[in-house]
């Protein structure tokens, strides 16, 4: 909207309206975003991107007759524990199998994705003090947010457009639903970070939060599938990936279910436009409470376990109900297998070449152990956060060294992939019900190469916090060579780049500790050379 203004001296001015005013700056904003994004952004695309395309010829390689595809659909069907894993099957072509196998881990990768971008470009920038000083300029007030909003939407559009033509050999109609029910989860969860941002004065806080929704939109279409084997539940259909999944791409699409994406997306970015323009920069409608000043957070430590204890409570938890879902799958694992030597072949690759049911189990811990890697990552990161924040630099002013300061985080970061994987092994034994000792035991043996790929995020981190986030897809890595390798039938020496592909396959496995020596020992060699080269250089602002 504009208005023309006529002075007394005679020249004639154009005011833009309150809304054009409002979203000044937004392509420049975007441009930058996408810049700092330039790896980050294609490494999520392509990593999802790949693992959904790669899931028809994985499957061909272990079904390749349609009789055993019908056989493994009406298997998926009768077995509540693997609906509430995976979903239920709504057709037994590799089209459709791929969308059951991959789509709902595929949307919730993409929402993490997108709830990253829009609090990295959102809460992030005004906690780091950076928005204020842009804002200072010639930007509208909902520019930032309409920025961080497109590059999510540039993020997800690019994943179903890659997901469309890789699985368009499958059928074009299928390709594109699954490819758009799957940018769709991620545009329902980065306008729901948009909301969430405004609430918070945290960008950790805000992160934790969606994460914590959109795990529990997962848990809501797992209950609706174990007790539902076409989708219909009410459960179902109150989580996004359940409107993904209830798409049916490949059988029959309901091109429908995306208006529930649209309608979502739309109220929810109105939602957080109408609270972006009623507070100030750096505010937020959930201000945080201020902590002590002595007493617990006396010491660097005490500060660090502060900092970290909501991520740390909600890995546990995660970890936990993982555990158990996975342990009820595993009294399935037989009737998944049933007379197919490939699914055989590939569990006991990834598992051992013990009994069907051992094989399985080690499968879910070594699976457990990759998705820890993450959190060892993402805990030894903070300490990035910490110092581009410029938040260290007053902590490392007092009488506290760098050695006593990193070495809370460090503490909590690989401490607690020690409590988490006993969560998950106490999951597990719950929801198989049997062998505690031994998968116990089976989870700590993932320890030594979890706290590998966290010693690598240190010595990332101790010469260059410019490359630190690096780490990110040395983890990301180990995962993807972990969860497909074995299907796509990767030799050996490839699946041996990731640190799990050198672990005993417990339970059922020999135990073998050299291994475990080995990876522990270069664990702490890369911590030692972390440490000393953070020592040895300069506090940054990023």
């Amino acid at each position: 909207m504009t208005a023309t203004v006529t002075s007394p001296a005679g020249p004639t001015t154009t005011v833009r309206g309150r809304g054009s005013r409002q979203l000044a700056g937004t392509w420049p904003l975007l441009k930058l975003a996408l810049r700092r994004d330039r790896v980050v952004i294609p490494l999520w695309v392509g990593v999802v991107a790949l693992m959904v395309v790669s899931m028809p010829g994985s499957l061909k390689s272990v079904y390749s007759t349609a009789a055993e595809r019908t056989e493994l659909a009406h298997q998926m069907l009768t077995n509540s524990s693997l609906r509430a894993m995976y979903g239920p099957v709504f057709g037994d072509s590799l089209g459709a199998l791929a969308a059951w196998r991959i789509g709902a881990y595929a949307g919730v990768f993409a929402g993490i994705m997108s709830l990253v971008v829009v609090v990295r470009h959102t809460r992030d920038e005004e906690e780091s003090g950076r928005q204020e000083m842009v804002s200072a300029g010639m930007v509208g007030r909902r520019a930032p947010l309409t920025a961080a909003l497109l590059a999510a939407l540039v993020a997800n559009a690019a994943l179903a457009l890659l997901i469309t033509a890789g699985l368009a050999g499958q059928g074009s109609s299928g390709a594109l639903a699954l490819g758009l029910g799957t940018a769709g989860v991620g545009m329902v969860f980065a306008t729901m970070a948009a909301i969430v941002a405004q609430l918070t004065e945290s960008a950790r806080l805000a992160k934790g939060l969606t994460g914590g929704l959109l795990g529990a939109a997962f848990v809501l279409r797992a209950a609706g599938d174990s007790s539902v084997s076409d989708g219909s539940s009410v459960l179902t259909w109150l989580s996004p990936v359940g409107w993904l999944e209830n798409l049916r791409a490949f059988a029959d699409e309901r091109w429908w279910v995306l208006l529930l994406f649209a309608a979502a997306v739309t109220l929810q970015a109105a939602t957080a436009y109408e609270l972006a323009g009623r507070r100030d920069v750096g505010m937020s409608f959930l201000p945080t409470r201020p902590g002590p000043a002595a007493g617990r957070l006396g010491t660097a430590g005490a500060l660090a376990w502060r900092l970290q204890r909501g991520s740390v409570l909600g890995w546990s938890l995660g970890f936990f109900a993982a555990g158990a879902a996975f342990g009820g799958v595993t009294k399935g694992a037989t009737d998944l297998v049933g007379d197919n030597e490939r699914t055989r072949e590939i569990i006991e690759r990834m598992g051992g070449q013990s009994g069907i049911t051992d094989a399985f189990l080690a499968t879910m811990v070594g699976m457990l152990g990759m998705v820890a890697a993450l959190y060892v990552v993402q805990s030894v990161l903070r300490l990035h956060a910490e110092e581009t924040s410029q938040r260290a630099e007053p902590v490392l002013a007092g009488a506290v060294s760098r050695l006593r300061w990193a070495a809370g985080h460090l503490l909590i970061a690989f401490g607690g992939a020690v409590l988490i994987m006993l969560l998950g092994g106490l999951g597990l034994t719950a929801g198989y019900g049997r062998s505690p000792g031994t998968i116990l035991g089976a989870c700590l043996v993932q320890l030594p190469a979890i706290w590998t790929i966290g010693a690598l995020a240190v010595l990332l981190y101790g010469v260059s916090p410019q490359v630190a986030p690096a780490a990110w897809a040395v983890a990301g890595s180990a995962l993807l060579l972990g969860w497909i390798g074995p299907a796509l039938d990767l030799p050996d020496p490839v699946l041996d780049l990731s640190p799990f592909g050198h672990l005993p396959k417990l339970p059922g496995g020999e135990m073998t500790w050299t291994p475990v020596v080995l990876l522990t020992a270069i664990a702490a060699a890369l911590v030692t050379a972390g440490l000393t080269a953070l020592r040895r250089r300069d506090l940054t602002t990023g």
